[in-house]
């Protein structure tokens, strides 16, 4: 599947990111869920990221202290791989493999190909810790 074949619409995923995007920007806004037929996934992806961000980060930091500087990483790299890292704490339905791969497309909308195979490599590995039995 390309770029061009997923919708802005198709993607919960997308719609996650820009919600948490919008939340970090406009803290004091109420965020809005519009019908969605993922309108439950993505609200409690995106209410959960941004409550447990600090267990998220702590989970982070435990893991990956020699691979990345949350400090001086790019806000959107940061928005994505704290929600993949929420969904692979928490949404122990989703498989940790579709968990990565739905990110890593939703992430062509949004990152560099050089920060997607960082966000791959980052995601591969904190997943094999967090998710041990998969």
């Amino acid at each position: 599947m390309n770029k061009k074949s997923l919708s802005k619409n198709s993607s919960p995923r997308i719609k996650i990111i820009q919600k948490i995007y919008g939340s970090l920007m406009n803290p004091d806004e109420k965020i809005i869920y519009p019908k969605n037929q993922f309108k439950k996934f993505i609200k409690d992806v995106v209410s959960g990221t941004i409550e447990r961000s600090e267990l998220i980060e702590e989970t982070i930091l435990q893991n990956l202290k020699d691979d990345i500087d949350l400090k001086k990483t790019d806000k959107l790299l940061k928005i994505i791989l704290f929600a993949a890292v929420f969904e692979l704490l928490f949404k122990h339905n989703n498989p940790k493999k579709v968990i990565i791969s739905e990110y890593l497309l939703a992430s062509e909308f949004f990152l560099e190909k050089v920060q997607i195979g960082y966000l791959n490599a980052i995601l591969d590995k904190i997943s094999k810790v967090v998710r041990k039995d998969e």
